[in-house]
């Protein structure tokens, strides 16, 4: 134990003064306006002439600037890898840009469900794009994709946004479906839109790779920019999508009714349903979060009812243990045990995501079927909460507002210095 103890601070000693040899990178690299369109002149960033702002060094970020995706190293070199560290470009703004803003026409649009902190985003884009570069054109897109194509574009500046962050939802209006993506690049093209900022999840992104490619191919000179959008929180490459806080901060609610309801009443169960599609982050962290939960059903570990090991055996030895039980299930955990008909397996609703059954309301029958069959006579009460919809359409809190804000103004700053 001795030699041990000594091993280990000789480590430690030795990791205090230690220099990290130049490591292995691969940098996931963004495209350029340049890099089809190589005639583009730069410009000196306005910022420099902001007296907003004051710069000292190390205020603009440079173009070898990056972020590793994996932080955490072994200095022992137990375990070397010749696998390239992973790396993205830091966000910032950036000292040349590659647009003049007095010739920048902006254009926002929300795509898909609602998000805690939607209007902060557009508020901060129309803020951000107007104050710190002096852009004047800045126009939203009402209705999502199809708004491009089908409606007239309204014109933003910050005394028409300067309370949207105040209020839930989105008041450029949202829907899913609408990608048509000929009409929407024309669209962009003949109201000459320059720069194109899409707000929305994983699908909506996917569309705004598609809007890129088929700029590209035209070689227009536009730049689009996507800012991840789920209160789900599963956008892959981000760690926390905006709005996921306010989120979990208000399932908290549901959750502590569930507790008083089912703490007073014999054998009560409380059984909340949030939202989680494909990922249980908001059932898991609300669950944490509460500490008054007995049991998490999320899409990624799967679950059964009967037998050793099964839902109601938890359920009974937690009734029998403290006479109440709370259980959290995130709306995508249990469809592949819920009976569905041919019918239901071929819906999919406007974003083409297959439509969901009601695991909350399924759970809830199952449940007192089971206590029925096995408890005949004792008394039992299940309440169940579905507060599905309310947890998204609340103003963001003020640790999501901030973020909101990180988010749209480092849209800009990359968007503005070529990025697409």
């Amino acid at each position: 134990p001795a030699t041990s103890a000594m091993n280990t601070d000789e480590i430690l000693d030795q990791l205090e003064s230690l220099t990290i040899s130049p490591i292995n990178v691969k940098l996931k690299r963004l495209p350029r306006l340049t890099d089809y369109l190589p005639g583009l002149q730069p410009h000196t960033n306005p910022l420099q002439h902001n007296y907003h702002h004051s710069y000292r060094g190390g205020f603009y970020i440079s173009h070898s600037d990056i972020i590793l995706r994996q932080i955490v190293f072994d200095y022992s070199g137990n375990f070397p890898s010749s696998d390239p560290h992973l790396a993205y470009h830091h966000a910032g703004p950036r000292k040349e840009i590659l647009f003049d803003p007095k010739h920048v026409r902006a254009a926002i649009v929300t795509c898909g469900g609602l998000c805690p902190g939607l209007n902060t985003v557009i508020r901060e884009l129309v803020v951000g794009l107007w104050e710190l570069y002096g852009v004047r054109e800045i126009f939203g897109i009402k209705a999502g994709y199809r708004g491009f194509y089908s409606s007239e574009p309204i014109q933003l500046d910050p005394k028409l946004v300067h309370n949207w962050h105040k209020r839930g939802g989105t008041v450029l209006e949202t829907s899913r479906g609408g990608f048509d993506l000929h009409k929407i690049v024309d669209a962009i093209e003949r109201r000459g839109f320059n720069q194109v900022y899409i707000i929305g999840g994983d699908g909506t992104l996917r569309g705004a790779v598609k809007i890129f490619n088929e700029i590209q191919r035209r070689k227009l000179n536009v730049a689009v920019t996507g800012i991840p959008k789920t209160v789900d929180n599963d956008v892959g490459v981000i760690d926390r999508s905006f709005g996921f806080q306010t989120a979990v901060e208000m399932a908290q609610q549901a959750i502590s009714a569930a507790h008083v309801e089912a703490e007073s009443a014999p054998n009560g169960i409380g059984l909340v349903k949030l939202m989680g599609r494909n990922t249980g982050h908001i059932a898991l962290d609300a669950t944490l979060s509460s500490c008054d939960v007995d049991c998490c059903l999320i899409p990624e570990n799967d679950f059964y009812l009967e037998g050793e090991g099964g839902l109601f055996e938890f359920i009974d030895l937690r009734l029998k243990e403290n006479g109440h039980a709370v259980i959290v299930v995130a709306e995508g955990a249990g469809q592949d045990i819920i009976p569905r008909t041919n019918s239901q397996k071929q819906e999919t609703d406007d974003s083409g995501n297959p439509v969901l059954l009601d695991v909350g309301s399924w759970l809830k029958s199952e449940l007192k079927k089971w206590w029925e069959r096995d408890h005949k006579g004792e008394l039992f009460t299940v309440k169940y909460i579905d507060p599905t919809y309310m947890i998204r359409a609340v103003t963001a809190n003020a640790t999501d507002n901030l973020y909101c804000t990180l988010l749209a103004h480092a849209a800009i700053h990359g968007v503005m210095a070529g990025y697409t």
